[in-house]
């Protein structure tokens, strides 16, 4: 047998292999990208917490808990509701950013304080917040969660933390 020939279906083979792994981490890219805007534009800014339940594990792992926030698809769902309780939020993406497992969104949100949040009873004030999330996915749901957002500027906006002179 022509060793050329070997060498060349060989070749064939493995860029075929290569290139059906690369379509598969597009599209589980693509995946996780969309699960993650779902979290913000359903949950979020459409108040569906209900879809926690299919775009979340039940072992979720939030790394920057509120006060008394449990872990688990239970605790991320008590972390929805202080936030919807407290605020009127309207997400706007910025960014999303992903690389194999990874969901990086920048964000802006806009909303008004209608709630309790972290012993601050409600102000009715409008406020502008900007943050980064970072989530991980398995198996195309959301895992795990880690953020820094603004909240000096939010606490200043609702007017409970002194504005700079």
């Amino acid at each position: 047998m022509d060793l050329s020939i070997v060498l060349d279906y060989a070749k064939h083979v493995s860029t075929s292999i290569l290139q059906e792994d690369e379509k598969r981490k597009h599209m589980s890219t693509e995946t996780n990208k969309a699960t993650v805007r779902r979290y913000y534009e359903e949950v979020h800014n459409r108040g569906k917490r209900d879809v926690l339940n299919e775009i979340a594990v039940e072992d979720y792992v939030e790394h920057n808990p509120f006060p008394g926030q449990e872990q688990g698809l239970k605790g991320f769902q008590q972390r929805v509701e202080i936030l919807q309780t407290a605020f009127t939020m309207n997400f706007t993406l910025e960014d999303i950013i992903a690389e194999g497992d990874k969901v990086v969104v920048r964000w802006t949100n806009h909303n008004v304080h209608h709630g309790p949040f972290m012993g601050i009873p409600a102000t009715g004030k409008s406020a502008i917040v900007s943050g980064i999330d970072i989530h991980l996915l398995r198996k195309g749901k959301l895992a795990e969660h880690w953020d820094v957002f603004d909240a000096l500027s939010l606490f200043q906006q609702l007017g409970t933390f002194p504005q700079p002179h």
